[in-house]
């Protein structure tokens, strides 16, 4: 007890010390540790994050930097779109949603640049607070297996009105699956690694694979045999020798007979296996699972086909080329967060499943495009689109920039991401992306400059 004190005590110290030297030390952590909780609790704590850098603000700490002004740019394109907005009140009741694209590049541009060291800091007590979601999480879920005899309380995230899975469904698998690749590539990249880091990052890893988000999973494996590989201090004396074996063993994985079979299944024929999560989830025995070629290329479709993840993004990606064909708008889009009224026409064309009387919401046509880049490309236009590839771009050079792995984790993280999710729509993902984007990229020297 008196060690839990102890550490308690220094921990609240450190974090006091380091708030001392900038102030947006403590509302910054507040934001992302708070990012898996309620949305009030996280409202409360970007209050607190903008309260404080109006407070602390002073004139000799704000400078012009691109990044944040990108930010700034996205929000005015989302704001200006109401004008033509198919949907008007939608895109209105959407804006408060995305807030968070102008709140936090405005708290960053008033407070002073944040040191590495202590981007360093703020990632660490955000990745033990991981670890703390993590285990409350594993906890839970033996707890309502012991009360429920369903395995299923161990993976991935049930319904809203059956909270089955390993975390609630408002908190989303894929999601947390991204909170906790984070947490993980800080453990697993330190250079001098204890028992206790090497634990946690199998720790996490393992949670990872329980959210069953294959995507992520694939992801995440890549980028761990990257950094093994390249990155790390062994890698850099074999450098040569690791680009051979990292090449052969991805040959070896893809060539090995069951492997390349699942991958030729995915993309070939009807199959109830998906490289992306599913968006329905219970689907009954005897329905038809949909192949990818099918999703392209079936005039109509029944209410008893079902599109696993893979298959419904290519749906949806079908549906998005049509819509920009019969409507005029590839410069504007049909305004922010007004696409579904054209997804559901598309629906009802295609005879897909609407749902039940009880709930008509649990249909494809409810759906968005689960894809970011398409998302915005339909509903900002051209330009929306172009907004959100310069930040990517500008994410990834200043990640090699600095050579910070978890940074560049963040970056690949964030662009594979957005090719099965429209995480920017949903409001943990803004505020987790911009959060952690401003983050990163805010106050960075260059090489061979004179700051340098």
């Amino acid at each position: 007890m008196g060690n839990i004190y102890n550490s308690s005590k220094n921990v609240i110290q450190n974090l006091i010390k380091e708030n001392k030297e900038n102030s947006s030390f403590i509302p910054i952590l507040l934001v992302l540790v708070s990012i898996p909780l309620s949305f009030a609790i996280n409202n409360v704590a970007l209050g607190i994050f903008l309260l404080v850098a109006l407070i602390t603000f002073k004139k000799e700490n704000f400078g012009f930097q691109k990044e944040l002004i990108l930010f700034l740019l996205f929000y005015f394109l989302m704001t200006a779109s109401y004008f033509w907005s198919i949907d008007p009140k939608e895109t209105l009741a959407a804006l408060s949603k995305e807030i968070p694209l102008i709140l936090i590049p405005i708290g960053f541009l008033l407070f002073k640049n944040i040191a590495s060291e202590q981007k360093g800091k703020i990632i660490e007590y955000y990745s033990y607070t991981i670890v703390a979601f993590v285990l409350y999480y594993l906890i839970r879920a033996i707890i309502r297996y012991f009360i429920y005899h369903d395995a299923r309380m161990f993976f991935y995230h049930g319904e809203n009105d059956k909270d089955y899975g390993l975390v609630p469904k408002l908190l989303n698998a894929i999601h947390m699956s991204v909170f906790v690749a984070i947490a993980f590539f800080y453990f697993f990249t330190k250079e001098a690694k204890s028992k206790t880091d090497t634990f946690l990052s199998i720790f996490l890893f393992g949670f990872i694979l329980l959210l069953s988000s294959k995507n992520i999973i694939l992801v995440v494996v890549l980028l761990a045999l990257v950094h093994l590989f390249f990155f790390s201090k062994t890698g850099h004396k074999l450098r040569l020798r690791n680009l051979i074996v990292f090449g052969l063993l991805i040959g070896i994985i893809l060539s090995i007979g069951r492997i390349k079979d699942r991958f030729k299944v995915e993309f070939q024929t009807n199959t109830n296996k998906s490289l992306s999560t599913n968006v329905i989830e219970g689907v009954p025995s005897g329905v038809h699972y949909v192949s990818i070629k099918e999703a392209w290329t079936n005039p109509t479709f029944t209410t008893n086909d079902y599109f696993n993840g893979t298959a419904f993004r290519v749906y949806q990606l079908r549906v998005f080329l049509e819509l920009m064909k019969e409507n005029d708008v590839f410069f504007t889009g049909f305004g922010l967060n007004a696409s579904y009224p054209k997804i559901k026409e598309k629906a009802v064309h295609y005879n897909l499943y609407m749902g039940t009387k009880n709930d008509p919401d649990s249909g494809y046509q409810s759906k968005n495009f689960h894809n970011q880049y398409v998302q915005n490309f339909a509903e900002l236009g051209v330009f929306g689109v172009i907004l959100l590839l310069i930040m990517l771009i500008i994410n990834v050079k200043n990640a090699y920039k600095t050579k910070d792995f978890v940074h560049f984790a963040f970056a690949f993280l964030m662009i594979s991401l957005f090719l099965t999710e429209s995480f920017l729509w949903r409001q943990r993902g803004v505020v987790f992306f911009t959060m952690m984007y401003c983050l990163f990229n805010t106050g960075i020297v260059q090489y061979n400059s004179k700051a340098e």
